[in-house]
């Protein structure tokens, strides 16, 4: 039982690590960040940002390595659908009447200080098979 608590609070701990990466690789590019972890339901998205007049919904997967997959690989057709509702909720909240976009940002953690990004524009449209 120990373990497994351990295990979850590194797992945590990594993907605060990975969000916080990705906000600021995002600010670095201009991007407006307008929400961190934004909860609906059972649906969270990580980050909520404008790039330019797009507002951008963004899934951050982040590993300490690739021996399972690629970060970008973990999100799944259910996530998708989870995010696209959340997101619903979110433009009705806003009154949103602009274009939307979907990323996924994969972030690989070596270190603290050793890290890389991969982002994923346009990653996904829910509804669109």
């Amino acid at each position: 039982r120990k373990y497994k608590y351990i295990f979850m609070a590194q797992h945590n701990e990594t993907g605060k690590q990975g969000e916080k990466i990705a906000i600021d690789y995002l600010q670095n590019l201009g991007y407006h960040i307008l929400e961190a972890n934004w909860r609906f339901s059972r649906a969270e998205i990580d980050i909520i940002a404008k790039d330019d007049e797009i507002l951008v919904f963004v899934e951050v997967k982040t590993r300490t390595s690739t021996l399972m997959g690629q970060p970008e690989e973990f999100v799944t057709k259910k996530k998708e659908k989870l995010l696209a509702d959340a997101a619903s909720v979110y433009m009705k909240k806003i009154k949103h009447d602009w274009e939307i976009r979907f990323d996924i940002i994969s972030v690989i953690l070596k270190d603290e200080t050793l890290y890389k990004v991969n982002h994923f524009k346009d990653a996904f449209f829910p509804g669109i098979i």
